[in-house]
C-alpha cells in the first residue's frame, strides 16, 4: 500500500528542505522500501538536495509532444497514452535509494486539459509501484489544486514562524479541503523555529485548528549545506534539524 505524503505552504518556508530530510529519514530507516520524490516545483530544485542530477521533465515532455502534433496523434500505431506513459517512465531519475519525479512548469500556452488528465492518470499509475511517495509542492499548491494527484494521506502544511506563513498555511488548508482530492490528514510544521515561538505565533496557531505536528528548529547546518550545494542527507544525524524530523516520521507520521 502506497504511503503518498505532500508537503505545501508559501514560498520560503523550506518545503524542499523538509522534502529531502524527510526523504533521506525513510531511505536510511526504512531500508528496502521504495520511495519516489515527486518535485511538483517548478523551480525543480530538489534534486540538488538529494544529490542526484537533474531529470527532465513531465512538463518537458507534454510541450513536446503538443509540439509534435497538437491534435494528440504522435505517430502511426502509437496512442498517446502509449506515448506519454513511455516518456515518464524513463524520465525517473533512479537513485541509489530514491527515484526522482520532476513535474515542471504546470502549463503553456495552449489546450492541456486532455494531456494533464492523461498525465495525472500515468503518475498515479506510477506513484502505485512504490511503498512511499513525498511530493514537494510549488508555494500556492499549484499542483494539487491541478489535480496532479488526487489521492494523500498525509499533508504537511510548512509554514515558517511568521504571521503570514501560518495564514498561508491556514489557508491552503482550506483549499485542500475543497477539491476533489482525498487527504487523509494534515498537520502543521513550523520551519526554522528559534529558540521559543512568539506569543503572537502559538496564537495563530491555534486559532488556525490545524494539529501543531512539529516544530522544526533553525538549523545553521542546513543554512551552509545549501549555499555550498551539498546534498541535505549529508548531514550529521545528531543535527538538531535531523533528530526533528526524525521525531516527526516516528511519532506524528508513524513511520
Amino acid at each position: 500500500m502506497t504511503m503518498v505524503i505532500a508537503l505545501a505552504g508559501k514560498g520560503g518556508t523550506g518545503k524542499t528542505t523538509l522534502a529531502a530530510l524527510l526523504i533521506h529519514y525513510l531511505s536510511s530507516r526504512r531500508r528496502g522500501s521504495s520511495i519516489l520524490a515527486i518535485d511538483a516545483d517548478p523551480s525543480s530544485n530538489l534534486h540538488m538536495a538529494l544529490g542526484l542530477p537533474a531529470p527532465r521533465s513531465v512538463g518537458e515532455i507534454r510541450e513536446k509532444m503538443l509540439a509534435l502534433s497538437p491534435s494528440g496523434a504522435v505517430g502511426a500505431g502509437i496512442a498517446r497514452r502509449d506515448y506519454l506513459n513511455t516518456e515518464v517512465r524513463l524520465a525517473v531519475e533512479e537513485g541509489d535509494t530514491v527515484d526522482l519525479l520532476a513535474m515542471g512548469r504546470p502549463e503553456g500556452p495552449g489546450c492541456y486539459c486532455a494531456v494533464n488528465h492523461l498525465l495525472r492518470e500515468i503518475v498515479d499509475d506510477l506513484a502505485q509501484g512504490y511503498d512511499f511517495v513525498v511530493m514537494d509542492n510549488e508555494a500556492g499548491m499549484e499542483h494539487l489544486s491541478r489535480r496532479t494527484t488526487e489521492n494523500v494521506d498525509v499533508l504537511l502544511l510548512i509554514t515558517d514562524p511568521t504571521l503570514r506563513g501560518v495564514q498561508a498555511a491556514q489557508t491552503m488548508a482550506g483549499l485542500a479541503r475543497s477539491l476533489s482530492i482525498r487527504v487523509r490528514e494534515m498537520g502543521l510544521v513550523v520551519n526554522r523555529v528559534p529558540a521559543a515561538l512568539p506569543t503572537p505565533i502559538q496564537e495563530a496557531i491555534v486559532k488556525t485548528g490545524l494539529p501543531l505536528w512539529a516544530q522544526i528548529p533553525d538549523d545553521p547546518l542546513v543554512t551552509e549545506y545549501d549555499a555550498l550545494g551539498r546534498p541535505l542527507a549529508n548531514l550529521p544525524q545528531d543535527a538538531p534539524v535531523m533528530q526533528a524530523v526524525a521525531r516527526l516520521a516516528a511519532d506524528v507520521l508513524k513511520i
